[in-house]
């Protein structure tokens, strides 16, 4: 059985505590969404790198907030198989989103790192109806993460 889960700091933007993110997201795999194995790598990012990453993977222009790299591959939702991947988090993307939701930088890397998983157990959403499932399932797992953990804890003290 795997377990494996890494967190690493590529950004200056905001201080990270990397433990407590780690710790979230294995709040989220095995308690929330009862996820024995996995092997995930969390990387937090600059914008520049965010950029790069998503011109050379997925051939869009500029950053975003989010990027999965599914190294499993999935049919669609299931919880019988291992989540295996990376996750992408941008900071710099967290921060201006999260002036525009009226939201806190931690609770949008939150959100990021519930929207990978999610990506990683077989949730897709490019079409409108699957997006909309997802995005239901996101807001539940982010309610109950954030009610187990508060999400004001991924910032580092200074």
């Amino acid at each position: 059985m795997s377990r494996a889960l890494f967190v690493r700091n590529r950004q200056r933007a905001r201080r990270v505590d990397a433990p407590q993110l780690r710790s979230a997201a294995r709040t989220l795999l095995q308690d929330l969404l009862g996820r024995d194995q996995f092997d995930l790598g969390i990387y937090l990012v600059a914008a520049p790198e965010m950029t790069r990453l998503n011109e050379s993977f997925l051939g869009h222009s500029g950053s975003t907030d989010v990027i999965t790299f599914d190294y499993h591959g999935h049919d669609g939702p299931s919880s019988s198989t291992i989540l295996h991947g990376e996750i992408f988090i941008c900071i710099d993307e967290a921060i201006r989103q999260a002036k525009l939701f009226h939201a806190s930088w931690q609770t949008e890397v939150a959100r990021y790192l519930v929207h990978g998983v999610l990506h990683l157990a077989g949730y897709d959403d490019r079409r409108p109806a699957d997006r909309a499932r997802m995005k239901r399932r996101e807001n539940a797992l982010l309610r109950q993460l954030g009610e187990r953990q508060p999400l004001s804890r991924l910032a580092a003290p200074q």
